[in-house]
């Protein structure tokens, strides 16, 4: 098990999501030799010198190096619409800052590369749980926002922390609808802050999109996604307490401003839904 101080930087090489099992020549055909019990291998634990239960620690990715091959796979028994399609599996290559299919499958189309972990996580406080659904403590998020730059925030649940990584994604849409995304390896500089005087419920993310710069965003995580979308809401109304905003503002601010996006909806039994409010909206109040 390794161990890190806080503040240190640290390099983690995580494995794609097939956790090596799909290989570069492999074709649509060889989709039944994978064991998808093995999907979403992780990283860890890595042990945060100092970390107690109630503390949080605060998670910089602050460089995502993909592999220069990845792949998306449609599955017959998952994604949203598991049991409408065939099962079918596309190579891509990864340079230039595209990802570009060498199939004959969406050939020509070139998705712009923006790398992200679909897991990073804690312990839990007991038990043992599943990669697949996400919870409290983070997981299998499938959160396009966790890419290189975001600082992402978890509960500490069990002395050290017990952080994990896994599912590296060159691309993907919010909610990763086929239940894949531009699935690849990856090389990850991290550091890791501790926080003894804040205690969280629930991921916070300071990240940034495409269009807006930098974003605060608070997650819902639930088998409903309407108490999914309704956790995220109550959790930025919090963040937005610790900075000084009534409650009723916080609301307010949330509809006027704030963009609710389904994040997860395939990893089953629980959905992801953030809500983003861009950070220059906050400090010009």
């Amino acid at each position: 098990m390794a161990r890190v101080k806080p503040g240190e930087e640290f390099r983690v090489k995580i494995p794609d999501s097939s956790t090596m099992q799909i290989e570069e020549t492999y074709t649509t055909k060889d989709m039944s030799k994978i064991d998808s019990g093995k999907f979403d291998g992780a990283v860890g634990p890595i042990e945060i010198e100092g970390a107690e239960p109630g503390d949080s620690i605060e998670v910089e990715l602050k460089e995502i190096n993909t592999g220069k091959w990845g792949w998306t796979a449609i599955l017959s028994d998952f994604g949203l619409l598991k049991g409408k399609f065939q099962e079918e599996l596309i190579i891509w290559d990864l340079k230039d800052g595209f990802a570009t299919s060498r199939t004959n499958t969406l050939k020509g189309v070139k998705i712009p590369l923006r790398p992200f972990l679909g897991v990073v996580g804690t312990a839990p406080p007991s038990g043992e749980y599943g990669m697949i659904p996400p919870q409290f403590f983070g997981g299998n998020m499938d959160n396009r926002l966790l890419h290189q730059g975001a600082r992402l925030t978890l509960p500490v649940n069990v002395r050290g922390g017990m952080l994990s990584f896994a599912d590296p994604h060159g691309a993907q849409g919010d909610g990763e609808v086929c239940g894949t995304a531009v699935e690849t390896s990856a090389e990850v500089v991290a550091v890791v802050r501790l926080n003894k005087k804040v205690t969280v419920k629930a991921p916070r993310l300071i990240s940034d999109d495409e269009f807006s710069g930098q974003q605060v965003v608070a997650m819902g995580i639930s088998p409903d996604l309407h108490k999914a979308a309704a956790d995220a809401v109550l959790e930025m109304i919090g963040i937005l307490g610790e900075r000084g905003f009534k409650s009723n503002e916080a609301y307010a601010l949330c509809s006027a401003a704030g963009n609710l996006r389904i994040s997860e909806i395939v990893d089953e039994p629980n959905f992801v839904v953030s809500m983003v409010i861009p950070e220059a909206i906050l400090e010009k109040i």
